[in-house]
């Protein structure tokens, strides 16, 4: 693939930061190596001295002081050594990319560790899109992707989707405008990429279906588009089998996937990760190099001795508790909208993923209902609108998240909704 079409100029200017190279070099170094290279601070002048953390399994974290000295430090670009091991170890097991063994020119299976997923893929839209390109996404769509694209001056074209997600023929009736070989062409302005949320969408918690992504994988073969693959919910799936990724077909190297720990983890400590074709993840990396610089060294420790501790056998393990639990939340929050809201609104079980998207009845816009009413009510959701292209369109959905409130919490919030509900109709 010829991955030099797809980078803005900022993108393709961007050189390696020559401190941070030599950094990396006294990173690998022997003891034996006198470095007056980089200015590290001494980290003897730290105030900070041990640290140890202790696991809801009774078992600890122990920094000590030689590990707390690394933690407070400067660290690769690209993140530490044995997290993107393990990392890289994790994405073989579960995916399987054929791209592991691809040359390295050629598209060969790359990670690079972010602040949280949101910033790598903010750093993937800053390296691809320029001024007046055409990307695909579907609405609804999480609000922070939006507010990531829509100042970059692109063209966002939705393409419908349905309770099973992207719905391919809208995806080929998109394309029907160009053809094949104008991707070649860049006055033609194909679109550059699709970014889909396959996994318990945000806000509508449906999932993409394995026989859909294949045809929409076709046709970004045919249309040679790039494919942005944000799976934040991938480790929130309900179902037992998980569905194939985007990332598991890709043959070409034209996904870009992001993956997060903020769902099973920690949100806090803002650990996510892209995978993706080596010329592209590099050039995220550079940007990091005068960004972030890197992500935080002490999360990176802390999240890597938890994985090392645990092997990949105890994460999954951890992972299928996390699913149970929000599982039954979701079945109580189900239950809710069952008892108060059945006459008054229209909903599908969600797939995966923290929230359920609902339809009211009766109502065209719900902006009033649930920005004034219910909020005066004691009940807080998100109105509809936040996640379209058009923020002023009216729209009868409003987005519910089952993640933090209790059953009982759920039920009095729906009680009072359907009230507010009938006394609006």
């Amino acid at each position: 693939m010829n991955y030099a079409r797809y980078l803005t100029a900022m993108s393709a200017a961007r050189e390696p930061s020559a401190i941070c190279v030599l950094s990396e070099v006294v990173n690998r170094a022997p003891k034996s190596l006198i470095s007056l290279a980089p200015g590290f601070p001494n980290p003897n002048t730290f105030p900070f001295k041990t640290a140890s953390i202790t696991l809801k399994s009774g078992k600890t974290i122990q920094f000590g002081e030689e590990m707390m000295k690394r933690a407070l430090q400067y660290s690769p670009s690209a993140g530490i050594p044995e997290l993107l091991t393990w990392l890289r170890q994790l994405q073989v097991q579960l995916h399987n990319p054929p791209t592991i063994h691809h040359p390295a020119s050629q598209g060969q299976m790359e990670i690079c560790v972010t602040s949280g997923s949101q910033e790598g893929l903010s750093k993937v839209f800053e390296m691809l899109i320029n001024p007046g390109d055409n990307v695909i996404i579907n609405e609804p769509v999480y609000s922070g992707t939006l507010q990531a694209l829509q100042p970059m001056g692109c063209n966002i074209i939705n393409v419908s989707s349905d309770e099973f997600g992207i719905i391919p023929d809208a995806v080929k009736e998109i394309l029907s405008k160009w053809t094949p070989e104008d991707s070649q062409n860049p006055e033609k302005n194909t679109p550059k990429f699709l970014y889909t949320v396959p996994n318990g969408n945000n806000p509508t918690g449906t999932s993409l279906t394995t026989e859909r992504k294949k045809e929409i994988y076709k046709l970004a073969r045919k249309y040679d588009f790039l494919i942005i693959e944000d799976d934040p919910y991938y480790f929130l799936q309900f179902s037992k089998s998980w569905a194939p990724t985007f990332l598991s077909m890709d043959v070409d190297g034209r996904v870009i996937r992001a993956d997060s720990f903020s769902k099973v983890l920690s949100s806090g400590l803002r650990i996510g990760f892209l995978t993706g074709p080596k010329p592209l993840i590099e050039r995220v990396v550079l940007h990091t190099q005068v960004s972030t610089m890197h992500p935080n060294t002490f999360t990176q420790l802390l999240v890597s001795e938890l994985l090392h501790q645990w092997g990949e056998e105890g994460f999954l393990a951890h992972v299928a508790r996390v699913i149970d639990f929000y599982r039954k939340q979701r079945d109580a929050l189900l239950a809710a909208a069952d008892k108060w809201l059945s006459d008054l609104a229209e909903w599908h079980v969600p797939d995966g993923g923290m929230f359920l998207w609902i339809k009211i009845k009766g109502i065209s816009d719900t902006r009033p209902l649930i920005e004034e009413k219910a909020i005066k009510n004691q009940v807080l959701m998100v109105p509809g609108y936040a996640f379209f292209i058009d923020r002023s369109a009216l729209t009868p959905y409003f987005r519910a998240s089952f993640s933090l409130a209790s059953p009982e919490q759920m039920d009095v919030a729906f009680q009072r909704l359907a009230q507010l509900i009938k006394e609006s109709l």
